[in-house]
């Protein structure tokens, strides 16, 4: 969910990275790898038979290649590396890098086995009859990058972790789902749910805990949340090992000698962190990057006419306006904001009308994607039959703001009601397409008579949780924009239910709308226990029609991830829910 953006010049950050890359024997810009061979090997001159014979002499040793060095530009610096203290993408997509997950997801976005010999299923045996119980059978060759043996109480102990209150995790689904997790033998993982639960592989094991590095910190301390190797996981499963994070600047990854699987044919994987979409671009047109990711489609021209390859990876994003509804089943749930106009569903139907999106797609975005009509638009079996989107009518929307009491009676333009102002706050980060994108929306709700106050925050900030006072989480904010996927390639998703509703007990709460609606909340429930997807459509049938009649969620463009690939990238495959999946296989060319 979150997004970290920082605020350092592009010359810095790549003066920085030369200096570091130096540092450890590569520069920043690769330079074209040279294969060295060995020097040619002088044949000693005959000796008299009569000599005593010589041993002969070792061969000088072949000079070894230059190392193979890939960079990849981020956009926004990863807030941790303990994959379940974070949201955030940028975070997140490193995991194939260092760490692992039980099973990873090819670029057809199907699930295959990782940590697992095969994935589990009816057929072996390894999915009850009655979809409550899943049973892992590990592989036997897996280790930890420091050589200790990766087992079942590995996932145990992650279990444990996530569920204990002392640590504050981004999330405890789904595993405050589970009703049992045993580990019979070293390598087997049998876990029970309560019920039957239809995401499971979409929503499990997301990532590793080391029992035997974070045990000892949580025997001291009696929660791991500032454990060292949540910022310094210098201890991973995957095919490289963290090596060095430099707050502001990048961070480096190295071959993991210990990996159980294939060796990858690039020695490092070097992240540098830029603070914007344009230093990014800059880097990859002057060949500092390898890769970059979260391209604006106002770029890819730009890109493109530079020879870089532009990939696009369906991944279930879509960037939308979430609206702080702030109702509890008829009662406000933020008290200081009872009288917020978007409460009401005639504003929210009205902002919907007024929003010319299809010209926001075309105009800002060139013409390179679409609107969504629902949450759900990237899976299109659970969007069936497909909804119409919000028809863009201002006199329609002015219509109902009239009919629900909005008028302009002092003649200023804007509509008042009760006293007060039809005035609306809009939030979102300070991404370029976004503050374009709000400069349009502010034009065009002005032109219906309503106010809106534009708000733009560092990444950092705004999706800050409430125990960090971040004002998106805090309900701060009226509108807030950024983009958002189910648990792709599932449907399910947690915000959505009234005990995600964030308090001063729970701050870590995912529900920023601050809306509980019973029938909803119990169709979420509904939907995560059918097992049988034909039932389990129609159940997301008449949630997306719920989205829809109460103007849940605003669709503004359908945000599939488009990575750029320099020209020495070769041999890459991304997935759109585990892009860096086939990383070993990813080769460096001249």
């Amino acid at each position: 969910m979150s997004r970290r953006q920082l605020a350092y010049s592009l010359l810095t950050l790549l003066m920085i990275a030369s200096f570091a890359l130096a540092s450890c024997g590569a520069p920043a810009t690769q330079a074209p790898i040279v294969e060295t061979e060995a020097p040619a090997i002088e044949q000693p001159a005959e000796q008299p038979t009569q000599a005593p014979v010589e041993e002969p002499t070792e061969p000088p040793a072949a000079e070894p290649a230059e190392k193979k060095v890939a960079t990849f530009i981020w956009t926004q610096e990863f807030d941790t590396l303990n994959p379940y203290y974070t949201d955030m993408w940028f975070s997140t997509v490193t995991h194939q890098v260092w760490n692992c997950w039980a099973w990873n997801f090819n670029d057809r976005n199907e699930a295959i086995p990782y940590l697992v010999a095969e994935l589990p299923s009816s057929e072996n045996g390894g999915v009850s009859e009655d979809g409550t119980t899943i049973t892992m059978k590990l592989r036997d060759d897996l280790v930890w990058s420091d050589g200790t043996p990766l087992t079942s109480a590995d996932f145990i102990f992650t279990y444990e972790m996530v569920m204990d209150p002392n640590n504050t995790v981004a999330s405890t689904d789904p595993y405050d789902k589970v009703a049992s997790m045993e580990a019979p033998d070293e390598r087997t993982v049998v876990i029970t749910f309560a019920e039957p639960y239809a995401p499971w592989v979409g929503t499990l094991w997301k990532g590793l805990l080391p029992q035997h590095v974070l045990q000892p910190e949580f025997d001291t301390n009696g929660n791991i949340n500032e454990a060292a190797w949540n910022s310094e996981p210098t201890v991973g499963c995957g095919p490289y090992v963290f090596a060095e994070w430099e707050s502001g600047s990048y961070a480096r990854f190295i071959v993991n000698d210990n990996y159980w699987e294939a060796k990858p044919k690039i020695d490092e994987i070097f992240f540098t962190f830029v603070p914007d979409d344009a230093s990014q671009v800059a880097a990859m047109q002057a060949g500092d990057g390898d890769l970059g990711t979260f391209i604006a489609y106002s770029d890819v021209p730009t890109l493109q006419d530079a020879g870089i390859e532009i990939r696009t990876v369906f991944s279930g994003y879509n960037e939308g306006i979430f609206f702080v509804i702030n109702d509890t089943n008829g009662e406000p749930t933020l008290p200081e904001k009872a009288d917020s106009p978007v409460r009401e569903l005639a504003v929210r139907k009205a902002i919907a009308m007024s929003i010319d999106r299809a010209s926001i797609a075309s105009d800002l975005l060139l013409g390179l994607t679409g609107v969504p009509a629902s949450y759900w638009d990237s899976l299109p079996f659970y969007n069936t039959p497909p909804l119409e989107n919000y028809p863009y009518d201002p006199d329609a929307a002015m219509q109902i703001l009239e009919e629900a009491g909005w008028v302009d009676n002092n003649g200023d333009g804007i509509r008042e009601k009760d006293g007060r102002d039809l005035h609306v706050t809009y939030g979102t980060t300070i991404r370029e397409i976004r503050q374009d994108t709000q400069a349009v929306v502010q034009q065009q709700l002005r032109e219906i008579g309503i106010d809106v106050e534009l708000l733009t925050y560092e990444s950092d900030i705004f999706f800050a949780g409430m125990d960090d006072d971040g004002p998106a989480a805090s309900g701060d904010i009226d509108l807030m924009q950024w983009s958002d996927s189910s648990n792709f390639p599932d449907p399910d998703y947690y915000y959505w239910y009234c005990s995600e509703i964030p308090t001063p007990d729970y701050p870590q709460g995912g529900n920023w709308q601050y809306y509980c609606n019973e029938e909803l909340d119990g169709l979420f429930a509904t939907q995560a226990s059918q097992v049988d997807p034909a039932e389990r459509q129609k159940t997301f049938q008449r949630i997306n029609q719920i989205f829809y009649d109460e103007v849940v969620w605003l669709g503004m463009w359908q945000d599939p991830d488009l990575w750029a690939l320099g020209s020495r990238l070769d041999n890459v495959k991304l997935s759109g829910v585990t892009p860096l999946y086939s990383i070993t296989e990813w080769d460096l060319t001249e």
